[in-house]
């Protein structure tokens, strides 16, 4: 299986200040300008107080065993799910509980009684965990992090590098979970934050994304409601820095939640049962929901390790096991089928990039128990962006889903590394990091309306106008590609005049390439040259059952530019391209292209390219 460790580094420089939408205007020397563009507005915060001033903080309520009962194990565990109208974290004899909340052992699901109460088989290893209901919020800590949880582990750990989970002691009376009324988790309209592939390696990567990604953030206040969900490879092997990614979510103005990945284990657990036991006591429950708005979250974690004893880092696979999929079973089913469901892993079901070898193992009974609901996935990993629409068909496929292709839309959510922190860093603090099918480092944001999920994508620097890269694949292109595709990323000579072509070149296939980082099925591009009337522009890959399609001629000439030169990965490969073959008749001179690209949603996007033919 394919191992997603981080390349080497490579040499990165400061230059004059870049931002995430200049990239593209240094890397080739394009004028680009936003112009007609159709962004999309941030939901105002309207609750009237700062999430700082207003946040929930507290924790999960444990009794402890009296003495005299310690001697015996019970068999069930029990509390109540209750509203903590004082905030203090405790069960008060005045404070209702709340029935009918889902609340989970990570096994069996139950919901809670007329007074909030619950009881759930209990065993060694577990962690229990409520679903919190729509209009309330669970409390969350000094770093923003959810506190919906309880591990059960009564020795703790194993021996593990990382230190693992603490002893519990025995298992408690009680463990009680508070909820405080939230009009933000009540309301329809929710912006749901994903994050992946944080993956800080050392402090220098932590400052990157304090920097870059951490600082939009702590400017936007649109997801207070449904939080911040980062969906895995939180750290990059090091699970010490664990610490500054809780510091890293103290800057959110919104509920953090987390997923572990590969990245994110202890690799010296390896009985498969302790292998995520330092990501849990730092984060809480492998997997999990949460509701906001008309919207039911599901958090999975995809990851099983080792494989295989003695082990390497890479013996991992992409396997819920038999308990998540019995929770999962038994968490939809007790979902009403008028809610979105948005399912979240850190690795995709299914994704474009390697089409053959990147299945989640239940993938099938996945979409077994989803089917009928409106559904959306998400996963991460892959350090990339794909947006693939219901009937989207990949021949590496076929086994999944049959003839009629993807169920469902899957995101591939590009990552807030970028290409692991590769290339040159801007003068705000972060590199360019240009990932392997040409998307910069960024985040999504799922905005929904009652059950009507609406991606948006925003690069870091925060600029959401920027949802493209346009340039000229020439054949000049090309042979500086074929000449230097296997030097070391950043290593390479600039191409000189990446945006001028000779008469003669038009003749051999130029093509204006747009890279439309979130373009889809059902998203088109139009280009206008010169000011004549508009063609629409062919997307390089169908998505008709047909194979990844990869080479020079597929690739984005604007990243390749920065990646060869400054470091990144490799864009030879994405479904997200459109080409439009030159004329072979264009005049000696300057030419100017108008790009419109429209997703599938509707919104426009309007940029401008300037190139000479040269004789």
């Amino acid at each position: 299986m394919k191992s997603f460790a981080r390349p080497g580094k490579t040499n990165r420089i400061t230059p004059v200040r870049l931002t995430a939408g200049a990239l593209v205007v240094v890397a080739t020397s394009v004028a680009l300008t936003a112009a007609n563009s159709s962004p999309i507005p941030e939901p105002a915060n309207t609750s009237g107080a700062t999430w700082e001033s207003s946040a929930y903080r507290g924790t999960v309520e444990t009794i402890p065993t009296s003495t005299q009962d310690q001697a015996v194990t019970p068999n069930t565990i029990n509390g109540v799910v209750f509203e903590d109208s004082n905030q203090n974290s405790k069960h008060d004899s005045n404070e209702p509980g709340r029935p009918g909340v889902a609340v989970s052992n990570g096994r069996e699901v139950t919901t809670t009684d007329g007074q909030g109460r619950y009881e759930l088989p209990s065993f060694e290893n577990m962690t229990m965990f409520v679903t919190q209901p729509r209009g309330y919020q669970v409390p969350v800590d000094e770093n923003n992090v959810a506190q919906f949880s309880y591990t059960h582990l009564s020795e703790g750990s194993p021996e593990l590098k990382y230190g693992g989970i603490e002893p519990t002691g025995p298992l408690p009376q009680a463990v009680n979970f508070p909820l405080t009324r939230s009009s933000a988790t009540q309301s329809p309209e929710q912006s749901c934050l994903i994050g992946a592939d944080v993956q800080t390696y050392d402090q220098e990567e932590v400052e990157f994304a304090r920097n870059g990604v951490f600082t939009d953030l702590a400017e936007r206040t649109d997801y207070t409601g449904c939080g911040a969900l980062f969906i895995g490879d939180l750290v990059g092997d090091d699970l010490s820095l664990f610490a500054q990614t809780r510091e890293l979510t103290s800057m959110l103005n919104g509920p953090a939640r987390f997923l572990p990945g590969n990245h994110d284990m202890d690799f010296d657990a390896l009985d498969g049962e302790h292998e995520f036991d330092s990501y849990r006591a730092q984060f809480g429950p492998e997997y999990y929901s949460y509701d906001a708005g008309k919207t039911h979250v599901v958090a999975l974690s995809t990851i099983a390790y080792p494989t295989k004893v003695p082990a390497k880092k890479s013996d991992y696979t992409y396997d819920l096991g038999e308990r998540q999929l019995q929770w999962l079973r038994a968490d939809i089913a007790n979902v009403p089928k008028n809610k979105a469901i948005v399912l979240a892993g850190h690795s995709p079901l299914l994704e474009f990039f390697y089409s053959d070898s990147h299945t989640t193992k239940q993938v099938k009974e996945i979409y077994e128990i989803l089917e009928g609901r409106e559904v959306v996935s998400l996963g991460g990993h892959t350090h990339m962006s794909e947006n693939l629409r219901a009937g989207d068909l990949l021949d590496g496929w076929r086994d999944e889903v049959g003839a009629e292709g993807l169920p469902f839309t899957h995101l591939t959510v590009p990552a807030v590394s970028g290409q692991w922190y590769a290339g040159r860093v801007t003068d705000s603090g972060y590199p360019t990091s240009i990932q392997r099918d040409g998307t910069p480092p960024g985040v999504l944001t799922l905005d929904i309306k009652n059950d009507v999920i609406t991606e948006r994508f925003t690069v870091t620097g925060g600029d959401e106008t920027k949802q493209m890269a346009l340039g000229l694949n020439t054949p000049a292109y090309r042979e500086w590609y074929a000449q230097n595709v296997d030097q070391p990323r950043g290593t390479v000579d600039p191409l000189e005049n990446p945006l001028s072509v000779s008469q003669a070149e038009l003749s051999a296939e130029t093509w204006l390439t747009t890279n439309f980082w979130m373009g889809s099925t059902g998203s088109s591009v139009e280009v206008t040259l010169d000011g004549e009337e508009a063609s629409l522009v062919t997307r390089t890959q169908q998505m008709a059952g047909e194979r990844p399609l990869v080479g020079a001629e597929y690739s984005d000439p604007v990243a390749i530019a920065e990646q060869f030169v400054h470091g990144g990965g490799l864009a030879e490969k994405t479904n997200h391209l459109w080409r439009l073959e030159l004329p072979t008749d264009l005049t000696v001179g300057a030419h100017t292209a108008t790009v419109t690209a429209t997703d599938v949603h509707g919104r426009s996007f309007t940029e401008e390219l300037s190139f000479e033919v040269i004789e």
